[in-house]
């Protein structure tokens, strides 16, 4: 085993596949390969799953992958003490349902980000995307909700995966709705209320289902719905077409107060907010700032936080 090699495995999951990866080591796909071969043969372990969708790292390989990164980390110290190196960029990767307290804290972590260089990434993505890329160690962090509906199968999943939940705050419903909308004045909406509007939700792929969806309730019958994919898209229809989406309530500058109000919605459900992890990850100092800045935004909300 070597520190190529170790490097080599780190990048194929950063790449997320072997082709882009062989480009940017300047290696030969075939050479990458079997350097991941011999070393899966030295340690008599799989580190990737290989079909016609691509890689995936094994249970053993993202345990592997843990102790590679954390032997290249202390590699690199050595190097920086003795050799008067660069230090490696600050690296912090987030996978979130659309929650703009989750950008806002990613933007409080970047201004307070003392670095010469790091490299960041946020996705706001569907919610299987999010588990995958955390057990596949693309993303540090994942972040997403509970709820007495789909707990089960999201807690289940998660246990597959070897991720573990840790819950930031509990939100009571609300909905965004224009400013012009007439339901705007009142003080608390129900489903009923919103029968006649268009009901925009989150789309969730092929292999979507009720259990993944981003709204913890939604109408038994609406006879006016649109699925959007970003955040932009569905605060413009909100605006355009008098639409209504259920979320936490919690709103940023990005919600345009001008244009859209949020209400809260009569419910007896409930959204458990929080932070996935992988079990066999260490998060990195970059991670860890963003946790502390999004424990700040939520409490400057007025949320009390419960793994505080």
């Amino acid at each position: 085993m070597t520190l190529l090699q170790l490097k080599y495995i780190v990048k194929i999951v950063e790449c997320g596949s072997m082709n882009e990866a062989s480009h940017e080591l300047y290696v030969s796909q075939p050479a990458l390969s079997s350097s991941v071969k011999e070393l899966e043969n030295e340690l008599h372990i799989e580190i990737f799953t290989r079909s016609s969708q691509g890689i995936a790292l094994t249970v053993d390989g993202a345990e592997f992958l843990t102790y590679a990164r954390q032997v290249l980390d202390q590699a690199d110290l050595l190097e920086e003490r003795y050799k008067n190196a660069r230090p490696r960029k600050q690296l912090c990767s987030v996978s979130t349902q659309h929650y703009m307290f989750a950008v806002e804290a990613f933007v409080d972590m970047i201004n307070s980000a003392h670095a010469d260089e790091y490299e960041f990434t946020i996705r706001e993505t569907r919610t299987r995307d999010i588990i995958t890329q955390v057990a596949n160690m693309l993303a540090d962090i994942g972040i997403l909700y509970l709820s007495d509906f789909n707990r089960d199968v999201i807690s289940k999943l998660l246990r597959e995966k070897h991720l573990e939940f840790h819950p930031l705050f509990r939100a009571p419903l609300h909905v965004f709705i224009s400013r012009d909308n007439p339901l705007a004045a009142k003080e608390r909406l129900t489903m009923d209320d919103l029968r006649p509007y268009p009901f925009i939700q989150y789309e969730q792929g092929e292999e979507g289902s009720f259990y993944f969806a981003e709204e913890a309730v939604w109408p038994e019958y609406s006879p006016k719905q649109i699925n959007v994919t970003d955040r932009a898209t569905i605060l413009n229809f909100i605006i355009g077409l008098n639409g209504y989406t259920v979320c936490t309530g919690i709103d940023n500058g990005d919600l345009n107060n001008e244009k859209i109000v949020t209400v809260p919605l009569v419910s007896d459900e409930t959204m458990l907010l929080g932070w996935i992890t992988n079990e066999r990850a260490r998060l990195s100092h970059a991670a860890r700032a963003y946790l502390d800045k999004l424990r700040g935004v939520i409490a400057s909300h007025g949320y009390s936080l419960i793994d505080a």
